[in-house]
This record gives structure tokens, sequence and C-alpha cells, in this order.
């Protein structure tokens, strides 16, 4: 049994009053073996191994109905060598998906989700990312292959154990037209922040598909982050922590990533804080119904297309009221795409079908199944 404790340094850690959050936390954890599946692991990376999110998280109060073991494990140093450093992170992420838990990384930059995604292949399943971000993380490998970014390369390595990419956030005048139209080419989720800030519930069905969660602090307008010089436009802190929480509440969800957080000051380790916080609300909040197995206890609606005699169906549970439409896939493929032929959706999804429109979202899951 690898000891994960040999990866870390230890943080300055402080006493907390007993409504605090900090108070329920497992610091430096000398037996990593002990850790009970769905405990929350946090860890932080980066220049700094004092990162003060700690100081503004650790002092929130604590959730109600706190369910969950959390741990921290203090921060993972850069190694000698950048395969080093990317190393350390695969092998840490792997031992942790091993154990049932979830990874809770801080002050990476985005390109360490190659790591991460890496890590997961242990379980050698298909895996859905979704990364809230203004920029669409992808280059096109024949003509860049210098500067390949994270998804450019998952897509490139052999097996590709990467089935969907989603991306929350984009502002279209801030990405090139043809990296948004080759994103879109491969079936991708693509989520422009004026949809999100039109009604930011459109993200839930989204993030409740993916087992690894990427957000990216320059997502946010600089005015929340108080920071000069960035970007005016983007998501507000309400709406991050929104995301967040549904990330949490997700059954599926595995990984939480927070990236590029500023040294600088500004308002960044409040709001990861709080982004945090939120996430934990939403895994305590857990209500363990994505529809595997039976589905005797979910509502089952079929609903036949007029034109070509599609029919589709869709499932509503009874503990959450959310929605998943089931898409076929190949008979020989069974295990491979088991967990992605049930897509999230929600309601709207069902009213269009009901008025004879084929959700795109189930046009594009059916061309990745294909």
């Amino acid at each position: 049994m690898l000891d994960l404790t040999l990866f870390f340094h230890p943080t300055d850690r402080h006493e907390y009053e007993d409504y605090m959050l900090g108070s329920k936390i497992t610091f430096f954890p000398q037996n990593t073996s002990a850790f009970e599946p769905g405990s929350l692991c946090i860890f932080s990376t980066g220049d700094e191994i004092n990162g003060s999110f700690r100081d503004s998280f650790y002092t929130l109060s604590t959730p109600d109905n706190l369910n969950v073991h959390i741990y921290d494990l203090g921060h993972l140093p850069f190694g000698a060598t950048e395969k080093d450093t990317e190393f350390a992170l695969q092998t840490v992420v792997a031992e942790l998906i091993k154990k049932s838990c979830i990874p809770v990384l801080t002050g990476a930059e985005m390109k360490a989700l190659l790591s991460v995604a890496m890590g997961f292949e242990i379980t050698e399943q298909l895996i859905n990312i979704c990364a809230v971000d203004e920029h669409i993380n992808l280059v096109n490998p024949l003509e860049d292959m210098e500067h390949l970014d994270y998804l450019s390369s998952l897509l490139l390595r052999r097996p590709c154990f990467l089935f969907n990419h989603s991306t929350l956030g984009v502002q279209p005048n801030r990405n090139d037209p043809a990296v948004i139209g080759l994103y879109e080419k491969l079936f991708f989720d693509v989520c422009r922040l004026g949809s999100i800030n039109a009604d930011y519930k459109i993200t839930e069905p989204i993030v409740r598909n993916a087992d690894i969660m990427a957000i990216n602090l320059s997502s946010l307008k600089a005015s929340e982050r108080q920071l000069c010089g960035e970007n005016p436009n983007g998501l507000t802190t309400e709406q991050l922590c929104q995301i967040a929480k549904y990330s949490g509440l997700s059954d599926k969800l595995g990984f939480l990533g927070i990236f590029k957080g500023q040294n600088a000051p500004g308002n960044d380790p409040q709001i990861i804080a709080h982004v945090l916080w939120y996430f934990l609300e939403g895994v305590i909040n857990r209500m363990g119904d994505f529809p595997v197995g039976s589905k005797k206890d979910y509502l089952r609606f079929n609903v036949v297309l007029e034109n070509d005699q599609q029919s589709l169906v869709f499932y509503k549970s009874n503990k959450s009221d959310r929605w998943w439409m089931e898409v076929p896939y190949p008979p020989s493929e069974n295990s491979k795409f088991e967990r992605h032929h049930l897509v999230p959706c929600d309601q709207h999804d069902y009213q269009n079908a009901m008025n004879n429109e084929l959700p795109d979202l189930w046009w594009r899951t059916y061309q990745k199944l294909g």
C-alpha cells in the first residue's frame, strides 16, 4: 500500500472555534490507507506552501449535517523536473480514486488536468471532463504540436479514455472561431457566458455528467477578483458557487480542481474558500440517484417523434426530480459505454421531444457512442 504522506509537506494549522469547519478537519493524516470511501481529500500545489485559501476556508461555519470525512493532506511540492511533478500528481490522484475518495486540488495550472485525467485511467473507464473557463483549451495538433494543451494531449493518447468534454462560461470574443468549430465537430459541449447569465440552471445537467470538474478562476470577472488589467467580463462569484454546489451534488463526480489562483493581493483566497464550501454542501446532500441497475424507482417517459419514428426514453428521479435521457449504443460496446448512454438532461429536453424536436444533446451523444 503506497504511503501518500511521502508526497506532501505539512502546512500551517491553527486553532478553530467549535462552529468553524477547521475544527472538523483531519490535518496531515499519517495513515492514508484508513481513509473512508467518499471522503474529501484537500491538497494544494504551486509555489507557496501555505496557501492562504485555508485561512479563509477553515474559519467558515461548518455546513449542516456534515456527513463526510475531510482530510487536508498538505502541500504537494514541485518536483525536480516538470515530469516529476506530473508523475506525483498522477500517482496521488490514482491512489485516492482507488480508495473511492474525492481529491480536491488548488493552486495548479490548467495543464495539470492532463496528470489528473491520467490518474483516472486506473479505472479503465471512459471519463467526462467539465471545465469552467473563458477559453476552450484546444489547439489543432496538425498546426501546433509544440504547444499542446491538456485537452489536445488527452485526445492524442492511445488508448484515449476521454469520452466527453464540456466548457462552461465560454466567451466567443476571446476564442479563435476555428477552435470553437473544431471543438463542436468533436461533439463536445459549449455553454457560453451569455447563456449562463440568462439562466445559470442550464449548467446543472452538464455538470452532473462530469467525472472531473475543473474551475479556472480566470472565468470570473476581474472585478470579482479585485484584479486590474484582466478581463472585465465573466462569471460572478455567486454563479461559480452555484456551479460548485451542482458539482458536489453529482454522484458521478470524483475530482474538483480550482486553478490559476493569484498570489498577488486580491479576492482569490476568499473566492476559493467559498467555492469549496458550496462544493462541500453539495457533497453532503448527494442523493445517490444516478439511474444505474434497476430503474423501478424512476418515472419513465417514452416519446415517439413523428417524422422518423425515433423513440426517446427519459427517466425522472423520484428523489430529486432530476432527468436523464437514454441514448442507444452498439451492443458490442456495452461495457465500454455503460456509464455514458444515460445522459443527464433537464425537463426542457423532454418538452422539446414532446414538441417533436430531437434534442441536440441526444444527437451529440449518439454520434460519440456510434
